[in-house]
């Protein structure tokens, strides 16, 4: 895994993925900050007009649904159709799925359509693979290790590789399951960690096409990680911890993330 998240994070940061981000509107500003951090460019076009040829331009496409109306729903569904058109790799967030009826369909109807990945917290995973009832709004009520089975189901029956984030992260691909220790507490008390990793993930996917998938994943999660346990040095409340975040993200070094997190495979 080592030199594969070294080369993806080089690579994103040497060809600026361009990433559509059809996102909930709580997260917007933030998420294209992470972005920008991060060494790629975001792009928030989420209008059923523009959305499908747009996604056929990109690098990568990410699909939140967290706060949506039934245009942006529109807007999702022909960024996906534009994505698969031309293979472009695309996220899905499923947002607060399982606790709510109309959102929960839009996803069990898009989960099918050839995601690289989806992420999301346990409680979103396990709902979405139909083994629970989804967690506390956006909050997970499961833990990441019962996420487990629903992870490799829906990694199965999808093909994405699939992501559980929690105090360590899970990446699950069809043979094969990563455990990663990083991150901090903090991360948990700014709005838009969560949905800005999907579509720094989205990045990743779309910077390194040549690297294998589970890889280009879990890079994607090491840099947040390592970059939540470099902010954490320098702030000690949410709003410096934000700034010293982006700035992480900015600075942080391959040799750096090798040295601040940890994997292990199953």
């Amino acid at each position: 895994m080592a030199d594969s998240y070294l080369d993806a994070l080089n690579l994103v940061r040497q060809n600026t993925p361009l990433v559509q981000c059809l996102t909930n509107s709580v997260v917007m500003q933030f998420t294209a900050n992470v972005l920008l951090a991060a060494g790629a460019s975001p792009a928030m076009v989420d209008t059923p007009a523009e959305s499908e040829a747009f996604a056929q331009v990109a690098s990568g496409v990410l699909i939140n649904a967290g706060t949506p109306s039934a245009e942006q729903y529109q807007g999702m569904r022909n960024a996906i159709d534009g994505a698969n058109k031309a293979g472009t790799p695309w996220v899905l967030d499923p947002v607060a799925v399982g606790g709510l009826a109309e959102r929960t369909l839009f996803v069990e109807g898009v989960v099918d359509k050839h995601p690289a990945a989806i992420r999301g917290n346990a409680s979103e995973i396990v709902a979405l693979a139909g083994l629970g009832a989804g967690g506390r709004g956006v909050d997970a009520t499961d833990s990441v290790e019962g996420a487990l089975t629903a992870g490799s189901l829906l990694a199965k029956r999808t093909g994405a590789v699939v992501a559980v984030s929690g105090a360590e992260d899970l990446i699950v691909s069809a043979g094969r399951v990563t455990w990663l220790r990083s991150g901090h507490p903090m991360l948990q008390q700014v709005i838009g960690t969560g949905c800005s990793l999907g579509a720094l993930t989205a990045a990743y996917l779309g910077a390194t096409k040549d690297l294998d998938r589970h890889d280009e994943v879990l890079a994607a999660h090491a840099h947040v990680g390592a970059a939540g346990q470099v902010a954490a040095t320098k702030a000690s409340s949410p709003g410096s911890f934000a700034v010293a975040f982006l700035d992480a993200l900015y600075e942080v070094t391959a040799d750096d993330i090798a040295q601040l997190v940890e994997t292990r495979e199953a």
